[in-house]
């Protein structure tokens, strides 16, 4: 072949999209990347929250940044993985819990994450979120139930969030 059509090959390549995964995974973190914003509402308790998603790493990555009254905010990143999204869930006890949902239906209504290990966590007693229970209720409001694991006791916190205007 001339250099030529090996460059118009090289280059096609490059500009030609490949499909990317499909699938109920594929569909769940499309869904989560929409939730690209600000989100306001409360707790079960009436207390305000905030939450701000973004996109990062060429839309591979949807990261969070949850903030409710008393506590410093908390970030999460979730990035697909072949059938599941794995999340990573960084928070200010130190500690960087692990969790995975394996959606089985599109659309998605619920993502539940289950803990799958953690980053500085010397035992699974020590106080972690372990759990992430994410309600789509519909395109501009979504509920979030953390479960937070200490001495094999669960404590569950649950967020009402509302879009707040179009990113």
């Amino acid at each position: 072949m001339s250099i030529p059509v090996v460059l118009c090959l090289l280059l096609y390549g490059f500009l030609t999209p490949t499909a990317g995964p499909a699938g109920p995974a594929a569909a769940a973190f499309h869904r989560l990347q929409s939730l690209a914003g600000e989100w306001q509402g409360t707790d079960d308790h009436g207390m305000e929250a905030h939450s701000e998603f973004k996109l990062g790493a060429g839309r591979t990555v949807v990261i969070e940044t949850l903030s409710a009254m008393h506590m410093e905010p908390m970030l999460t990143l979730y990035s697909l993985d072949g059938d599941s999204i794995n999340l990573a869930h960084y928070c200010p006890t130190n500690n960087q819990p692990r969790m995975r949902a394996t959606p089985s239906s599109d659309p998605v209504k619920v993502l539940i994450f289950e803990f799958t290990g953690a980053g500085n966590l010397a035992d699974e007693a020590t106080g972690h979120q372990h759990r992430l229970v994410m309600r789509f209720d519909d395109d501009n409001h979504i509920t979030e139930s953390w479960t937070w694991r200490a001495n094999g006791k669960d404590t569950l916190m649950v967020f009402h969030f509302a879009r707040q205007g179009r990113p």
